[in-house]
């Protein structure tokens, strides 16, 4: 479909797919695979973003699948933190699949400055490992995060001097900053990529990357959703973690529209009280840049 990579690798579904916990084989076996496919493309893997409820049939694990709230309770780099063998199982298997090509290492759901130290810390010592066992891995292998907690969003500049890239999670970010479970019917209405709020959270992420010289994309459901895309390129984004089925309309639009024209209705969204305002704004100077792009389709808010 045109993409210059795999902007996300979700290497959870490698224990979704089957009853056992993977072994280190599993991971690397199927990273490799992937990394080879892509013929010299970046590949970005998130390490294992799931939670308890998920977990729960890995007895090792020590997960508790009762958890009142899962989505504010032991799931991602938490429940990776809390089980370092399951964790250095997968680091082993990625390091290991990075000789075979461009493979960079993305931690989901950080939330505070010392998960990412932990985390880098036990990366170097899986690094060491292999280096005593005469295991090849590609040195110097990037390093990054997803920001989808507020709190890394607005500490975005600290957390700039201790990465290689960072990845605007908003499918999780809007989540977490609007209050809204998206899975909930009742409040679904209240869950929308165009709050303001979220929208000048993500405006702070990239201004601290950019200043910082860090790399920085946006995946989740907001980057590829066309009516999304002249405000993100207008925020200062020049890379986008789509969904293959939608990279040829984005890529459309992308080479319809100027810099100039996003930056203008990046700095006029920003102006606006609420969601539906901007959400109304974003459609309608979409229409007038592509005339029928919705073609009868409407916003979601």
């Amino acid at each position: 479909q045109g993409g210059e990579g795999v902007g996300l690798y979700r290497s959870e579904f490698l224990y979704l797919s089957q009853d056992t916990v993977p072994t280190e084989e599993d991971h690397y076996n199927a990273y490799r695979e992937v990394v080879q496919a892509m013929n010299g493309r970046p590949v970005v893997i998130r390490t294992l973003d799931l939670g308890a409820d998920k977990m729960d049939k890995f007895s090792t694990t020590g997960t508790d699948a009762n958890e009142r709230n899962p989505f504010l309770g032991c799931r991602s780099i938490r429940l990776c933190l809390q089980n370092l063998p399951l964790f250095k199982v997968q680091l082993r298997a990625i390091l290991r699949a990075s000789t075979a090509g461009p493979v960079q290492i993305m931690f989901p759901l950080i939330s505070n400055i010392m998960e990412l130290r932990q985390s880098r810390m036990i990366l170097g010592d899986v690094m060491e490992d292999l280096e005593e066992q005469g295991i090849p891995y590609r040195e110097n292998i990037p390093v990054g995060i997803m920001v989808e907690v507020p709190s890394v969003a607005i500490q975005a500049k600290t957390f700039c001097h201790e990465v290689d890239f960072m990845s605007i999670g908003t499918n999780d970010l809007i989540q977490y900053t609007v209050a809204v479970d998206r899975g909930n019917e009742r409040i679904a209405s209240l869950y929308s990529g165009a709050h303001p709020a979220v929208i000048s959270l993500i405006q702070g992420v990239v201004r601290a990357a950019d200043k910082a010289q860090v790399d920085v994309s946006l995946c989740g459901e907001m980057a590829s959703a066309p009516e999304y895309t002249m405000l993100l390129v207008g925020l200062g984004l020049r890379s986008l973690s789509i969904t293959p089925p939608a990279l040829p309309e984005v890529k459309q639009i992308i080479r319809a529209v100027s810099i100039d024209q996003c930056r203008r209705v990046a700095r006029k969204a920003a102006t606006f009280d609420s969601d539906r305002e901007v959400a109304n704004y974003l459609r309608d100077q979409l229409g007038k840049a592509i005339p029928g792009v919705f073609d009868g389709r409407s916003i979601g808010y």
